[in-house]
């Protein structure tokens, strides 16, 4: 379905945020992308979805391919009605509008009879937003406004959905009630699933693929039941040694100055 080709990716003609970075997105699944912060992960969402340009950013090569259709040269709206909808990190609401109004505006390529069928829709996936679908966006919870910016994303109908952090911020128990509805999304509806996510615990479990990014390039990669007995994934991402007890800060630290895929 997704296929990124050896694509760099520099801001201001000057600095270098993505090198010969490739990895594929199979229909159907739910893909991850782990690594920690800097190391080029929403600049990956932002190249697929066509919105490095507000940082004045731009693929400079490489191929960025979504169902035979090539997208580098795409504005964003063309590439919303290919079938990509971008959940951004920090979610990025219209405050002062409701919750409704929110979620209306992500379905501004559908008709109103779309619009109506897929709101209902958004409502069964997250309950809490029929209660609050007159509140004003800015007076949720950090939560609640994960739910909005997921829902609004899901007006357009997409057939990737790609999440940037969807656990940044929220509280745990929320955390879960989001991540329930990901895999609700996947596994009843058959919606195809890139996530970008620093929790790699989360992210390994709830993804069937994942790739590790370190500066900017792809250096692992693996099913999320191989990732999780990879040693490297389990002493840095996870914080576990061989036998599963927890390393400190000092020994990570430590370990990320020797990681094999570095040297």
């Amino acid at each position: 379905m997704l296929e990124v080709e050896n694509i760099q990716v520099v801001y201001d003609n000057a600095i270098e945020a993505l090198r010969n970075t490739s990895f594929q997105v199979e229909p159907g699944s739910i893909t991850a992308l782990l690594g920690s912060n800097g190391a080029g992960k929403s600049t990956v969402l932002k190249s697929i979805s066509g919105t490095l340009y507000p940082e004045n950013g731009r693929v400079r090569s490489g191929i960025i391919r979504f169902d035979g259709q090539e997208l580098a040269q795409l504005m964003p709206d063309v590439i919303v009605r290919l079938g990509i909808a971008q959940v951004p990190e920090g979610r990025r609401l219209f405050i002062e509008l409701t919750v409704e109004e929110n979620l209306l505006i992500g379905g501004y390529t559908r008709s109103r009879g779309e619009c109506t069928e897929t709101l209902e829709e958004i409502y069964e996936l997250f309950p809490r937003l029929r209660e609050k679908r007159g509140a004003v966006a800015g007076y949720l919870s950090g939560g609640e406004q994960q739910m909005v910016a997921i829902g609004r994303a899901l007006m357009a109908r997409p057939k990737l959905l790609m999440l940037d952090e969807p656990s940044l911020g929220i509280a745990p128990v929320i955390v879960r009630d989001i991540y329930k509805a990901i895999v609700e999304l996947n596994r009843s509806r058959g919606m195809t699933i890139l996530l970008v996510e620093q929790d790699a615990a989360l992210a390994i479990k709830t993804a069937g693929y994942a790739y590790v990014m370190e500066n900017g390039r792809v250096v692992l990669d693996g099913s999320g039941e191989d990732l999780s007995k990879n040693e490297d994934i389990r002493e840095f991402y996870l914080g576990l040694g061989a036998r599963g007890d927890r390393k400190s800060m000092r020994d990570v630290k430590h370990y990320k100055r020797r990681k094999r895929w570095l040297s």
